[in-house]
């Protein structure tokens, strides 16, 4: 068997494996642009109000939604302003897991987990997970 042979029959044998979860992994998808989204928005909010009042220099990104570093059925976007970095990550097992804010090139963490849906408990911990890591990523 040549090399296009065999990688075309672990092409349809990982696809059929793959196959039954496509509709959660597109779930999961359509959940990280959401988030990806709300964050950004806020990000955005929180921009400008700093440059209004005199931190014209604050800047922070928000990457956008891509196949996840570590799992393979999820997707994952990044929270960045220099050595700073927060990451999404969503899990077509239905869970976000917020990861940091952290240094890069320190170990990521702390990790936080939830259910795919909606909650007051997410709610309040992505609050938190945002604010930390503007906070973080603004400090001198």
């Amino acid at each position: 068997m040549c090399l296009d042979e065999r990688l075309e029959e672990l092409g349809r044998l990982l696809g059929k494996r793959e196959a039954p979860h496509a509709q959660a992994l597109e779930r999961a998808r359509a959940r990280a642009e959401q988030l990806r989204a709300d964050i950004a928005r806020a990000l955005e909010g929180f921009l400008e109000a700093a440059h209004a009042t005199g931190a014209a220099f604050m800047e922070a990104e928000v990457s956008a939604v891509r196949p996840d570093d570590k799992h393979l059925r999820a997707f994952q976007f990044e929270l960045c302003r220099g050595h700073h970095c927060a990451i999404v990550t969503v899990k077509s097992r239905a869970e976000v897991t917020l990861v940091g804010p952290f240094r890069v090139g320190k170990a990521e963490g702390p990790c936080r987990s939830f259910p795919l849906e909606e909650s007051d408990e997410f709610a309040a911990s992505l609050l938190d997970f945002v604010s930390s890591f503007v906070e973080q990523a603004a400090s001198p």
